[in-house]
Formats: structure tokens, C-alpha cells, sequence
């Protein structure tokens, strides 16, 4: 899953900046549907690091049932924290 595919199919842009608010919350919205629906690992996973780092994650013991997972989503909150902001 790549990134900008992603803001384009939940926001209609790739631009995070040119969303509306309105539009964030429908697009983020969407993705927590998708999230609860998708069985693949790896795309929960991916939806779930894109909501983490649009500030809306989900709880990681009722986001995965596996704890390698949620192992995994600790280590990309940890190398996200040591990412300087801008």
C-alpha cells in the first residue's frame, strides 16, 4: 500500500495539507470501517500506521489480536516519535 494511494482513495488527494476538515473526518472515517473489515495483516497493518500517523490510531490491544503485531505497531510508534517535526 503506498502512502499517497492511500490519501487519494480516502481524502480524493494526496495533498494532506489541501484537505478540508470535513473531508478528514469522512476519509479517516472510512479507513476505520476498512480497518475492522480487512483480513489481510499487512493492509490492517498499513491502514493502521496511516491513522497513527494522522493522529487517530486505534488502541493496539483491540487493533491486534496477535502480539507480533502489536509488537510491530510499538516499534512504528517508536521510530515515528524519533522522527523531528517540521
Amino acid at each position: 500500500m503506498d502512502f499517497d494511494d492511500q490519501l487519494q482513495r480516502y481524502f480524493g488527494t494526496a495533498d494532506l495539507g489541501s484537505i478540508q476538515p470535513e473531508a478528514m473526518n469522512a476519509g479517516i472515517e472510512h479507513m476505520r470501517v476498512d480497518f475492522g473489515l480487512e483480513k489481510d495483516r499487512g493492509r490492517r497493518f498499513a491502514l493502521w500506521a496511516v491513522l497513527y500517523m494522522l493522529g487517530t490510531h486505534l488502541d493496539l490491544d483491540k487493533a491486534f489480536k496477535d502480539e507480533a503485531d502489536r509488537n510491530s505497531a510499538r516499534d512504528f510508534m517508536d521510530l515515528m516519535d524519533r522522527v523531528p517535526e517540521n
